[in-house]
């Protein structure tokens, strides 16, 4: 594996995986290809106890011989989070159970760091939902609901954290609040998994049983459908530069599979390489072939840092569609969904948030108004390239602090010459021109 000692210098270990935006924790072997594996996060308000609980989850796991116990410090210890005691990175734990191999996110629960718990959540097969006890639903609990429903996630545990804290009619009171609100986002609210307990009291060893339920109910969960022989698509999460070897780029498989030595193609941001896979990192160890769902870290020889960002994708050579125009239907999210007050006009400008990639777009519709509540039918044009498929969804968020509406792409068409600050931006010289690329 390939740890961060700083921003261009990489060494050996056999330990961790560090990247540029995100942790990466591999404490078991990759030995056990029979299992199948799952893609889970922590998500919920900040300081409701997510990294804790994640960090109890590999300790009750390594007394059962299952992994490597990763403390709390290792998963926070970026320098900011350390400085303000908050997560802010991405980071990434993989264990096992008996039946499992799982690739759990630790999302942050900062809202100046959303993005990243956009990115985290894009990625997951079910999410851990974790509510303080003491505090009950808080902002980010709704908006982290809010946006895992938005990018399809299915699955939601609910993990009532610190309930020793409390007495039972409050922590009954928790339990309903959740389950309302997880109705109320279209989520199976009256029959979701809700798991009570302290992260910390697993933590320190002193009572297990709550993690070791929640262990129970991810085992439970139904298989996720793969798209294993769809053409090879990840989405890139982080990337780094490895003197003299390559890039590394890191990210989970939407959809096929790649063997060490098969050529691919990383597009998107006005930019397109290719390259050849000289090494694939999956649970510490190299692997010869990752499939969808697979966490994992690509070498790709001679591609360089310059080449790659976050928000470009990884797959087979000529089938990464990008373009800066598309069509999709739009909903502007009501007051009473945390959403605007008041109306948006065609024109408006603001930043798209779509598989890993986020961009700023003006987007463009026939009628004056569209109302907080109300669907419509627009045109969307980013300030560049980005990589993006038909029936996609996104979500825009206004002043990267919440989110005021989601969508779908219906159409994507030919890229246009568009000036990245929106100068000279005459409709009626651009629309005339745009023509959708399957036709």
């Amino acid at each position: 594996m390939y740890l961060l000692r700083a921003a261009s210098s990489f060494i050996r270990t056999p330990k961790q995986i560090v990247t540029v935006s995100g942790l990466r924790f591999y404490s078991v072997a990759a030995g056990s290809n029979t299992k199948v594996n799952y893609n889970v996060g922590t998500i919920g308000h900040v300081d409701h106890g997510k990294t804790t609980l994640t960090a109890a989850i590999t300790r009750v796991l390594s007394k059962k011989g299952k992994t490597k116990f990763v403390k709390f410090d290792e998963i926070d210890k970026a320098a900011e989070e350390r400085k303000r005691g908050i997560t802010i990175n991405i980071a990434h734990i993989g264990y096992e159970t008996e039946t499992r191999r799982y690739s759990h996110t630790d999302c942050p629960g900062h809202r100046d760091f959303i993005k990243n718990m956009i990115c985290g959540t894009a990625q997951m097969d079910a999410a851990v939902l974790v509510i303080a006890a003491t505090d009950g639903v808080m902002a980010q609990t709704k908006e982290h609901i809010l946006l895992a429903k938005q990018i399809g996630l299915q699955n939601m545990i609910v993990f009532i954290n610190k309930s020793d804290l409390v007495g039972a009619e409050d922590l009954e009171l928790v339990e309903l609040e959740a389950r309302e609100l997880l109705s109320e986002h279209g989520f199976d609210g009256e029959h979701a998994p809700v798991v009570k307990g302290s992260a910390l009291m697993a933590l320190e060893g002193l009572d297990t049983t709550s993690v070791e339920e929640l262990l129970k109910v991810l085992d439970s969960l139904p298989e996720p459908e793969r798209s294993e022989d769809a053409p090879l698509l990840m989405p890139i999460a982080s990337s780094v530069q490895i003197t003299g070897r390559g890039t590394v780029v890191v990210g989970t498989l939407s959809q096929g599979r790649l063997k060490k030595g098969e050529q691919v193609q990383i597009k998107g941001f006005d930019m397109d390489s290719t390259s050849v896979v000289t090494d694939i990192q999956v649970f510490k160890k190299s692997a010869l072939q990752v499939v969808a769902g697979d966490h994992c870290g690509i070498l790709c020889r001679g591609l360089k840092a310059s080449q790659v960002r976050r928000g470009m994708w990884l797959g087979k050579p000529g089938t990464i569609l990008t373009s800066n125009v598309i069509k999709a239907n739009v909903y502007l999210l009501s007051p009473e969904e945390d959403g605007r007050k008041t109306a948006i006009r065609s024109g408006y400008t603001e930043r798209v948030f779509c598989s890993t990639w986020d961009v700023s777009a003006k987007l463009h519709f026939k009628q004056e108004l569209l109302m907080p509540g109300e669907h419509i039918e627009a045109e969307i044009f980013f300030v560049n390239d980005v990589p993006i498929k038909k029936n996609m969804a996104f979500t825009i968020r206004e002043g990267r602090t919440r989110t005021v509406a989601r969508g779908v792409v219906t159409d994507i068409f030919e890229p246009l010459a568009i000036d990245p600050a929106f100068r000279d931006f005459n409709l009626q010289t651009i629309l005339p021109k745009l023509k959708s690329i399957y036709s």
